[in-house]
This record gives structure tokens, C-alpha cells and sequence, in this order.
């Protein structure tokens, strides 16, 4: 099976992130408008700084010219995954059971896309949240806009 252009960036972002005290927290490869953008989000306790994106974006700059996996041009970011951090990967969800997330639904469910409460469980396919202390809510990931964490303490009861 051929890797998609995140996968294979991953590879080669994951032990230079490691090298530098950084954990690789995701990479996108995506069109906005009408240009391309590779950005590389990187973590490290205590929150990463400039310093850190920068001296990511200095380490994996020769490094992907000589693996050249991008055909066309391209903007490469480098950053953090900020304050209300997406969840994406199995390590994000495993790393916030029991913390309070917010869910953006595709398609309105009870006249709300937007729920709010404390990461319960996941899969592969779904995660449940629980939005008080009788209600559960079982959401497929794929009807999710995104599944963001709250990290900066203004989470607020829908």
C-alpha cells in the first residue's frame, strides 16, 4: 500500500521531533485556496515555543528536500497544536480519557452540532462522551467536524 504525503512526513518528522525534546503531534497536508500547505504540529510538556518550531522547521528542511515526496509547491509550517488542540491520532484520545472535549457535529443532532463534556472512551470508529452525570453520547468519528481538548480551563456546559 503506498503511503499518502502525511504518513510519509510523519516518518521522517517523528525522530527529528524526538532529537530535538519535541513530540510530533500531527501533520496535514492540505490545500487552502489556491496553495498547499505541509504544517508539522509539535508538542513538548510545558507548551512549545518559537524557538522549538523554529528549530523543527531548521532539522526537517534538508531532510525533505532529499525525500522530495511533494510534487508541487508548497508552504511548510511548523507549530503547535494551541490551546484547543484537535484530537485526531489514537495517542491524543488515549491522552485525554477523562478530560473535557468539545465535539463539532458535520450534521445538527437535537438541534445542536456543538457538544461539550468528558472524554469517556474511543476506538477506531467513535468516541463517547459523558455530558452530565445520566447522559452519554456515543459519536462516530466520521460525523465529527473535529474533537477538540480543552486545555486553558474555559470549558462551559452546553
Amino acid at each position: 500500500m503506498k503511503k499518502n504525503t502525511a504518513s510519509l512526513v510523519w516518518d521522517l518528522a517523528k525522530p527529528i521531533a524526538d532529537s530535538l525534546g519535541l513530540i510530533l503531534w500531527d501533520v496535514k497536508f492540505l490545500k487552502e485556496g489556491n496553495r498547499w500547505y505541509l504544517r508539522i504540529t509539535v508538542d513538548k510538556e510545558g507548551g512549545v515555543g518559537i524557538d522549538d518550531c523554529v528549530d523543527m522547521h531548521h532539522a526537517i528542511d534538508g531532510p525533505l528536500d532529499e525525500l522530495d515526496p511533494i510534487d508541487q509547491s508548497y508552504n511548510l509550517q511548523v507549530q503547535s497544536p494551541g490551546i484547543e488542540r484537535e484530537l485526531t491520532r489514537d495517542f491524543h484520545f488515549e491522552n485525554y480519557l477523562g478530560e473535557k472535549v468539545w465535539v463539532r457535529l458535520i450534521q445538527s443532532f437535537e438541534g445542536s452540532r456543538d457538544y461539550k463534556g468528558i472524554l469517556t472512551a474511543y476506538d477506531d470508529d467513535s468516541v463517547t462522551i459523558s455530558l452530565d452525570e445520566e447522559t452519554e453520547m456515543n459519536i462516530k468519528k466520521k460525523e465529527a467536524s473535529w474533537i477538540k481538548a480543552d486545555d486553558f480551563g474555559g470549558f462551559e456546559e452546553k
